[in-house]
């Protein structure tokens, strides 16, 4: 039966997506604030290569949330780590498809969508059933604020990813569990997802992104938009009515 943390002075998070970029940075700054951790990715070396630099520190464990026993496996580490304080959502893909290649419009749903459901709601259920309390923070992004032609299965997923935590905030009211919840949405990082031979401006670098999130975290932080900059844009974003949004050109370079 999974346990939850009672040492408050090793808190305990689990982040999953942490074999690089924003994950892996989040990662770094959670040991450095006194975490232990629990890192979960497909890339199981790039795991054990991290883990070699806090051996007392992390505790790793190979994950696909698009396969159907990520949850066993989810629930296995948090049991390895010996409990649960945070749980930070960092997986997660996005491609430009205007083609609407069926294949990639697919695996981007798998991924930001099934993948996310079965891990977050894996969290929400560990914290309920222990003495409900904890905090899950997830990176959706700043797409979920209106659709993108360019991107629409990302967009779509990202939009389904704010909903889903919305709706969590509201059912762990309900139900009086004393669960945290921050909703990350970043602009452009640089980071292997825009390696796509597209041109995307106002990137940021993983560190400065992790910094902003671990920042929210420790706040709690209901939504964040990461940085000042996207901040202003989705201001924007948000006034401009669907009727003209639909009608705007807005391709990838």
């Amino acid at each position: 039966m999974l346990q939850k943390s009672k040492d408050k002075k090793m808190r305990k998070a689990i982040i999953i997506g942490a074999s690089s970029g924003i994950g892996q940075e989040v990662s770094k700054l959670l040991i450095s604030e006194g975490y232990k951790i629990g890192i979960a990715a497909r890339r199981l070396s790039f795991l054990e290569e991290f883990k070699e630099r806090y051996p007392a520190k992390v505790v790793v464990k190979q994950l696909d949330v698009t396969s159907e026993n990520a949850t066993e496996t989810l629930s296995a580490l948090i049991d390895e780590l010996g409990g649960m304080d945070l749980f930070f959502m960092a997986s997660g893909i996005g491609k430009q498809n205007p083609d609407l290649n069926l294949d990639i419009e697919l695996q981007v749903l798998d991924t930001n969508v099934l993948g996310f459901t079965r891990m977050v709601s894996t969290a929400f259920n560990y914290f309920k059933t222990s003495d409900k309390s904890g905090h899950i923070a997830v990176i959706s992004s700043i797409a979920g604020t209106k659709g993108l032609g360019v991107a629409t299965s990302y967009s779509a997923s990202k939009r389904f990813q704010n909903t889903y935590i919305q709706s969590l905030v509201q059912l762990a009211r309900i139900e009086k569990f004393d669960i945290k919840f921050t909703d990350i949405k970043p602009g452009f990082v640089d980071t292997a997802l825009l390696n796509d031979q597209h041109h995307y401006p106002l990137k940021m670098k993983p560190d400065y992104v992790a910094k902003k999130i671990v920042r929210a975290i420790r706040k709690r932080r209901r939504s964040v938009v990461i940085d000042w900059r996207y901040a202003v844009l989705v201001f924007f974003w948000k006034l401009i009515p669907n009727c003209i949004w639909e009608r705007l050109k807005i391709r990838g370079k």
